[in-house]
């Protein structure tokens, strides 16, 4: 289910879906780099104002889907027009600095982006340009990266499936609106 906070900025209502944090895990594989699967943990939060916060960190996975490592970190800012247009402003751990741009799928949470500008360091590997397709799908949130570069071409190259983490705030709250239940608990499954 999808709650819209009371103090949540009305443009960013279409954007409600994304709010809060995402844990989960995907494969990474593209040309020149590690193929590996990876954890990920995803946060889109706000303060009132016109845009959402976000902040990523993933960290590769061993077969037994232990942390190994950090494998990349993002953060950044999303906002949303009235023509559901969406542009994000994204920094990364490697030296880049993105802007996207795309739109909010009509009548279904799903989010298209491509990038529209491309800063880098002197130390961040080579990069051209990205395209991101985000999607609420039974109350999980699944995102698809492509990544091209001077000698790749425009190629997906991670990918995860994203579940709702659920604060103590959360289970307090859904525990003071549970109906009363009988005092030995037993009877609530008969």
């Amino acid at each position: 289910m999808i709650e819209i906070p009371s103090d949540l900025n009305p443009d960013l209502v279409p954007l409600a879906f994304l709010l809060g944090t995402w844990e989960g895990a995907g494969v990474s594989d593209f040309p020149g780099a590690e193929k590996c699967n990876f954890g990920q943990s995803v946060t889109f939060s706000h303060d009132g104002r016109d845009f959402l916060e976000y902040t990523s960190h993933s960290w590769v996975l061993d077969a037994e889907g232990n942390k190994v490592r950090p494998l990349e970190s993002e953060s950044g800012y999303w906002r949303i027009d009235k023509n559901r247009k969406v542009e994000v402003v994204m920094v990364r751990d490697q030296g880049i600095v993105e802007i996207w741009y795309g739109e909010l799928a009509d009548q279904k949470p799903q989010i298209d982006l491509a990038t529209d500008a491309v800063a880098r360091t002197a130390a961040s590997g080579p990069y051209s340009g990205g395209k991101r397709l985000y999607g609420y799908v039974k109350s999980d949130l699944m995102w698809v990266g492509e990544k091209a570069t001077p000698e790749v071409p425009l190629r997906p190259y991670m990918s995860a499936h994203l579940k709702k983490v659920v604060t103590p705030e959360e289970v307090a709250e859904m525990a003071r609106n549970l109906p009363d239940m009988p005092d030995d608990g037993i009877a609530f499954f008969r």
